[in-house]
C-alpha cells in the first residue's frame, strides 16, 4: 500500500516591492541646471581665449595665471585644455547621475510605529507621542511644523526624532500633522489654520494634560505659533521658535524684488491650479543653492550603502521630496505678503484682522537660530527674537534641517531646549 504524500505548504506570499522613488525633485530642473553649469564652461571658453570675457575681481588673478600656464605649454595646449574640460564635465555629470541612482535604489524605507491620533479635523491630525511609562504629570509640549513639508521631519528616525527625544525625557509631546490639504482646506487662509486648527488643538492638549502646553514652532510653524501666543497668552505656557523666519528682506532684498516682479505670472498660475504645486515649491528651494543637489548626490555615490550615514541621507532626502502643496490663498500670503511685501516685519501681517506683533508676546520665549541656515538666514530670524520682550536668543552651529537631525543636534539644541523648558515649567 503506498503512502499518500502530504501536500507541501504554500510558500509565504512575497511582499510587493516598495514604490519607486520619485526624487530628487524636480529632477528635470536639477539635471538641466547641472548640465548648464558644466557645459557653460565650454561655451565661454572661446570668449576667454579672445580676451572678451570679463572676470570678477576675486577670480581675475586665477584666470590670468591659467592663461599664462597655457601659453607656456605651447601651441597644442588650448586644444588639449578644451578636450580635458569637456571630459571633466562629462565625468562630473556621470558622478551626479550615479549618486541619484544609488539613492533611488537604496533599500531603506521609513517604518516607525504611528503614534495615536487624539484630535483631527479635515486633513489635520494631532499625534500623541507621550510615553506610557509616565509616573507623574509631564510637561505638555505642542509642536507645530511648517505647512509645506511633512511633519515627520520631527520624527524622522528612531535616533533622529525631536518628538521621541522629548518623550524619553519626561515631556508630553504632541505633534501637529497638517498632511496634504484636502477638500476642507481648499479655501483656507493662514487665519483659518490658526483659528480652526491650532487653537482647538491647543485646547485639546490642555484638556488631556490638565495644564497649558509649551508651544514649539519650527520654521513656518514658528510664525503660526506667534499669533497663538499673542492671542492666547493664558493658554500658552512658553514659546519656542526654531529657525523661524520673520524679516523676509534682510540680506535678501533682491528676492523680494524678484517675487514682486513675478507676482502677476505666479499669481495667475496659483489661481489656475488652485494651489502652489510641490514641484514649484521644490524649484524655489533649489534656487537658493543651485549647486547643492550635485554636491550632495555626488558625495552620496561614494557612501557605503549599508552605513548609518547612507540610511540617514536617504531618510532625509525621502522627507525633502515628500512635500505638500500650499492652497491658493495661503500661497499668496506666503509668497506675496511675506516674501514680496515683508508684511510680518512691517507689522502688516494679520490673523483674524489683528496685526501679528512680536512686541505683544508676553510668555517666556526661546528663539534658536541656526548660524548656517540657507532656508531661513540668521538675518531673517534674529529680528523676531529681538522684538519679543525678554526673549532668550540662542545662535547655534548647523543649518535649517541639521538643527534637528545633525550629529550635534542632541548636545547643542535638544538637550539645552529640554532644560530650558524644565526651568520655565517645573
Amino acid at each position: 500500500m503506498s503512502r499518500q504524500s502530504r501536500p507541501r505548504p504554500s510558500p509565504p506570499p512575497v511582499p510587493p516591492p516598495p514604490p519607486p522613488r520619485i526624487g530628487p525633485r524636480p529632477l528635470p530642473l536639477l539635471l538641466l541646471t547641472h548640465l548648464a553649469t558644466l557645459f557653460g564652461s565650454l561655451a565661454v571658453w572661446p570668449l576667454w581665449r579672445s580676451g572678451s570675457l570679463s572676470w570678477k575681481p576675486h577670480l581675475a588673478e586665477q584666470a590670468d595665471l591659467l592663461k599664462e600656464s597655457l601659453a607656456a605649454a605651447g601651441p597644442e595646449a588650448p586644444a588639449g585644455f578644451e578636450t580635458a574640460l569637456a571630459a571633466e564635465a562629462v565625468r562630473r555629470h556621470a558622478a551626479f547621475l550615479n549618486g541619484i541612482e544609488a539613492y533611488r535604489r537604496h533599500p531603506y524605507r521609513r517604518d516607525l510605529p504611528p503614534p495615536p491620533i487624539v484630535w483631527s479635523r479635515g486633513s489635520t491630525r494631532l499625534l500623541d507621542f507621550r510615553s506610557e511609562a509616565e509616573a507623574i504629570p509631564a510637561v505638555p509640549v505642542l509642536v507645530i511644523p511648517s505647512l509645506v513639508n511633512r511633519a515627520y521631519i520631527l520624527d524622522l528616525t528612531e535616533r533622529r526624532s525631536l518628538m521621541r527625544y522629548f518623550a524619553a525625557r519626561g515631556l508630553a509631546p504632541f505633534l501637529v500633522d497638517w498632511d496634504a490639504p484636502g477638500p476642507d482646506e481648499q479655501g483656507f487662509t493662514l487665519t483659518d489654520y490658526v483659528l480652526d486648527r491650532l487653537e482647538p488643538m491647543l485646547d485639546r492638549v490642555a484638556e488631556l494634560c490638565g495644564r497649558a502646553p509649551v508651544v514649539v514652532g519650527y520654521c513656518m510653524g514658528g510664525l503660526l505659533a506667534l499669533p497663538l501666543a499673542q492671542r492666547r497668552p493664558g493658554s500658552v505656557a512658553a514659546l519656542v521658535l526654531l529657525a523661524t523666519p520673520f524679516d523676509f528682506v534682510a540680506g535678501r532684498s533682491e528676492t523680494a524684488a524678484l517675487v514682486r516682479a513675478l507676482e502677476p505670472a505666479l499669481g495667475a498660475m496659483i489661481d489656475g491650479a488652485g494651489c502652489l504645486p510641490v514641484d514649484l515649491l521644490q524649484a524655489l528651494f533649489a534656487g537658493l543653492d543651485p549647486g547643492l543637489a550635485a554636491r550632495k548626490f555626488t558625495a552620496f555615490a561614494h557612501t557605503k550603502p549599508r552605513s548609518a550615514r547612507a540610511r540617514e541621507f536617504v531618510a532625509l532626502e525621502d522627507w525633502a521630496n515628500d512635500g505638500v502643496p500650499l492652497v491658493a490663498a495661503v500661497a499668496r500670503e506666503c509668497l506675496f505678503e511675506w516674501y514680496g511685501a515683508n508684511a510680518p516685519a512691517r507689522g502688516e501681517w494679520r490673523i483674524d484682522g489683528r496685526p501679528v506683533l512680536p512686541e505683544e508676546v508676553r510668555v517666556p520665549t526661546l528663539a534658536i537660530v541656526p548660524g548656517r541656515d540657507r532656508i531661513v538666514p540668521p538675518d531673517s530670524a534674529l529680528p523676531l527674537a529681538q522684538r519679543i520682550p525678554h526673549a532668550r536668543l540662542s545662535v547655534v552651529a548647523g543649518g535649517h534641517v541639521g538643527l534637528l537631525t545633525g550629529p550635534r543636534a542632541r548636545s547643542d539644541v535638544l538637550g539645552p531646549l529640554v532644560r530650558w523648558i524644565r526651568r520655565r515649567y517645573p
